[in-house]
């Protein structure tokens, strides 16, 4: 007879502590790399439009692996499978770092995110039990913030003294990562011995896509978190370009300083829709999607750094409070339908896709040399009109 454990254990017991180290050294090191890849572009005067050109790669690897992703954290243990995507993005920035192709380490990068991300969050139902799991899912969302903001400002101040020296340190921190999953339990697989038929695996992933978008309340939250996403990542290259023009202060530490008031943002507007936004009454965050565009228009025709700074949390405000409850209704619904993990894989895919798309329209817009301002207030007019559109949609099904 098979004895189970049953005896509660601590939730910061030694493999969620592994787990939420190698989380916070991982996502530092995304941050961080970013700026100083950024850097050498830079230094190496490769045209304004392959900024955006590189952050598109890193994108692409979540579009195309997609639907394969989510086996492949299930079919092995999900540690090993975090260390081995660890050590891709440890592989990809030791290229940049020795010379090589900046755009394909870049990819790489990416290829290791894409990989890491379903078994990161795979991993917590396996470690933790009951209402633990909750607890853990929100200690490593506060892990991923914390490490995103202190990534982009260490990257964009590092950057300034040598994109190099940036670089070293995020080769350094992806190595940790790489350690500190060592320390994860070697798991059994969730599901071993699944079929790696690569064409029914494609299928199914269509199949879920097709019943979330035929579903009226999950399709409201695709294209609510698409447009979220494409416009944050825009923003970010935005404001590379915003303020050496609008402020007249050159290198990244701004830019990421600016970006960074947008996450403080997203947390304040988050917490405000738990409190005020339920299933029932999701609706209620459109209009601070509107607005969110609307801010963005604001915000690129001033030209001061303290109302900058206001400007952009309050976007991130309205960003929080849009997002939320979106993705609240995504999950419910999901899980109803075609599964959680299912309804994760499809929303990823249509959120990378909508930041292919607006990053693909944005280097466009500076290949052609259209003006920063001009950029800008396109951008955040194209966001005013589609989420209005989604608005008015939604205002006549309930009159309906």
């Amino acid at each position: 007879m098979t004895t189970v454990d049953v005896t509660p254990k601590p939730l910061l017991n030694r493999a969620m502590v592994a787990v939420a180290s190698a989380q916070f050294l991982s996502a530092f090191g995304d941050s961080a790399l970013f700026f100083a890849t950024l850097g050498v572009l830079i230094q190496k005067a490769y045209p304004l439009w392959s900024h955006s050109t590189l952050q598109m790669l890193f994108i692409v690897a979540y579009v195309v692996l997609a639907p394969f992703v989510g086996q492949i954290a299930d079919s092995f243990s999900k540690g090993r499978v975090m260390m081995f995507a660890n050590g891709i993005k440890l592989l990809g920035a030791i290229i940049i770092i020795g010379g090589l192709d900046p755009f394909f380490g870049y990819t790489l990068v990416g290829i290791g995110a894409t990989a890491y991300s379903p078994a990161k969050y795979g991993i917590l139902g396996e470690i933790t039990h009951g209402d633990q799991l909750v607890k853990a899912n929100s200690l490593i969302e506060s892990s991923t913030l914390a490490a995103i903001l202190v990534g982009s400002l260490v990257g964009g101040w590092l950057v300034d003294i040598s994109p190099y020296l940036a670089l070293a340190v995020c080769c350094a921190v992806y190595a940790g990562a790489v350690v500190a999953n060592c320390f994860i339990p070697r798991l059994p697989a969730a599901r071993p011995g699944m079929r790696w038929n690569l064409k029914e695996m494609v299928v199914h992933f269509a199949d879920s896509a097709k019943i979330l978008w035929n579903d009226r309340g999950t399709r409201m939250s695709l294209v609510g978190t698409s447009l979220f996403w494409g416009a944050g990542i825009t923003l970010r290259f935005l404001l590379i370009l915003w303020v050496p023009i609008a402020l007249h202060i050159e290198g990244l530490l701004t830019p990421t300083l600016l970006n960074a008031m947008v996450a403080v943002g997203i947390v304040i507007g988050a917490a405000a829709a738990a409190k005020w936004i339920t299933l029932d009454t999701v609706n209620r965050c459109i209009p601070a999607g509107v607005l969110l565009g609307a801010g963005v228009v604001v915000f690129v025709l001033q030209g001061s750094l303290p109302l900058s700074y206001a400007i952009l949390m309050l976007i991130g405000v309205f960003g929080g409070f849009f997002i939320v409850p979106l993705n609240t209704l995504l999950q419910h619904r999901g899980k109803q339908t075609v599964g959680a993990g299912n309804a994760v894989a499809v929303q990823n895919f249509s959120e990378n896709a909508a930041m292919l798309l607006m990053l693909g329209l944005y280097t466009l817009a500076v290949k052609v040399d259209m003006s920063v301002v001009a950029i800008g207030c396109a951008f955040g007019g194209l966001i005013v009109v589609s989420i209005g559109g989604l608005w008015l949609v939604q205002l006549r099904r309930q009159r309906g």
